[in-house]
């Protein structure tokens, strides 16, 4: 592969697809695949500008087999055991010689996608890259209006497919996971300190009983989890998102409008984490809550109203099963010592 032109051409973006089409054939580095990749990106961007839609048809097509190309290496590398997978081999001590998703020059949500696209079969790559290109080529006709409105579309579109697929799975899976652990905070002393512990109000668990919680069984391949945490309890609740299989990817605050206790400051606020695991859709432009919530507190633990109502703003159709559940909601699943029964 050459350089980049300084000023893209028909001409030269047809040399560049047949060039990056034999490229990546014999592409044996992620490094390799990852060029050829960017170069695709920019000769996009550049084919937008212009609205050239040869350009584009070509430029959209290179970076999709470019990305499943790398998904590819990534998953045979894993495999083999060459490159770091953020557990494993700790005992042992390879894992700090093996090289991470960073080092690779890759972003998680990159190998995450890039990976998805290597498990679809011929057919069916053939068919997403046919839509992509599609959907690349009338976007540059279109407002800026008319394309946020078509991603809601596509992500509307995204979310039911997903929904109807984990509806026929052969065990009872779930979309959508909503938990808020009996979390056990230790005191400085569980002797003078427990006056005013969670454990006085509800059975609390202790970190490893949570880890062993077997979500695996409940949680479809494409699944979004909402955990709510307290700010002490972050590390931890970080390490119960990736003992379920989840990848964390941002939280919301819940601001009380009462002060509780804590040692460096008086605590007003709960977080609720957002991960994710497989793919599953994000909200859609336009629609996404604030960050930030203010609303009053309840019965101790009680979590608000607009918990729930947010899981099923985002995701009207998946199927949705609340864990720790001490009251039933319709159109969901309750499990836990105090949900009602079925």
């Amino acid at each position: 592969m050459t350089n980049l032109p300084a000023q893209w051409t028909p001409t030269l973006a047809l040399k560049f697809y047949e060039a990056a089409k034999s490229a990546l054939a014999k592409a044996a580095r992620i490094d390799e695949v990852k060029d050829i990749h960017d170069r695709a990106v920019a000769l996009k961007a550049y084919a937008a500008q212009a609205k050239d839609s040869t350009m584009i048809d070509s430029a959209t097509e290179i970076r999709m087999r470019a990305e499943r190309r790398a998904g590819e290496m990534l998953r045979i590398m894993a495999e083999n055991g060459e490159r770091d997978r953020g557990y494993g081999d700790r005992k042992s001590g390879t894992q700090d010689r093996l090289p991470k998703l960073r080092d690779l020059g890759v972003a998680k949500w990159q190998s995450m996608h890039w990976q998805n696209l290597a498990k679809l079969d011929d057919i069916a790559f053939e068919e997403k890259i046919a839509r992509a290109k599609k959907d690349a080529i009338a976007s540059i006709e279109m407002t800026a209006g008319e394309k946020m409105e078509a991603k809601r579309e596509r992500r509307g579109a995204r979310e039911a497919a997903l929904a109807e697929k984990i509806a026929a799975l052969p065990d009872k899976k779930f979309g959508v996971i909503y938990a808020d652990p009996p979390w056990r905070f230790e005191p400085y002393s569980r002797v003078t300190g427990m006056d005013r512990a969670a454990d006085n109000h509800y059975p609390t668990m202790d970190l490893d009983a949570i880890f062993e919680i077997p979500i695996g069984r409940i949680a479809a391949d494409d699944c979004a989890l909402f955990l709510w945490a307290t700010a002490p309890m972050l590390p931890q609740a970080l390490r119960v998102v990736e003992a379920w299989g989840f990848s964390y990817r941002t939280h919301l605050v819940w601001v009380k409008d009462r002060i509780g206790t804590g040692y460096w400051f008086r605590s007003c606020h709960e977080l609720l984490l957002v991960a994710t695991r497989g793919d599953v859709p994000g909200p859609a432009p336009g629609t996404q809550w604030e960050s930030v919530i203010e609303s009053p507190v309840k019965a101790h633990s009680e979590k608000p109203l607009w918990g729930y109502q947010l899981v099923e703003i985002y995701f009207p159709t998946l199927p949705r099963i609340e864990l720790f559940a001490r009251s039933g909601r319709a159109g969901w699943e309750a499990w836990g010592k105090e949900a009602p029964c079925p």
